[in-house]
């Protein structure tokens, strides 16, 4: 996928998933919300997670986003990335409200009063992930002649 192509498969697809190192040396994955802020995705979660805790200890993530069901359709982004954890409560709390904007169901229009104060109450338990990418690899199998497969 060109860089264009990569941008405009991310702001359709809906989950990210994220692969963080354990302790134990498996990897640890799980997937997650996210919204793209100038180029670089950003995620929130508790941050009493494993995947925090797996950050902490080493801020190495491998983030990937696919599409499709048959082998032709197949597309896709894989990042490796840098994660910064951000704390600051107000930071925290304009991530998850660019995700429920994201994904709240309904015309897109502006958010409730209610799921703004959820998204206030929660976001002292949570952190902000900031993907810093490193590297990408992208796929988009529908690009492939007719008899590759």
């Amino acid at each position: 996928m060109t860089a264009d192509e990569a941008a405009a498969f991310l702001s359709q697809e809906r989950t990210v998933i994220c692969a963080t190192n354990g302790a134990d040396g498996y990897p640890h994955l799980m997937p997650l919300w996210f919204v793209v802020r100038d180029g670089e995705l950003w995620s929130w979660t508790f941050a009493k997670s494993q995947k925090v805790r797996n950050l902490e200890r080493d801020p190495r993530a491998t983030l990937q986003v696919e599409a499709g069901t048959d082998y032709p359709e197949l597309r896709g982004v894989m990042l490796k990335a840098d994660v910064t954890i951000h704390r600051d409560t107000d930071g925290v709390a304009g991530i998850g409200l660019e995700l429920f904007e994201r994904y709240a169901p309904g015309d897109g229009g502006e958010l409730s009063d209610d799921v703004r104060a959820m998204v206030h109450a929660q976001a002292p338990k949570r952190v902000a992930l900031q993907f810093r990418e490193r590297s990408r690899v992208t796929w988009d199998h529908r690009k492939l002649p007719a008899d590759v497969y």
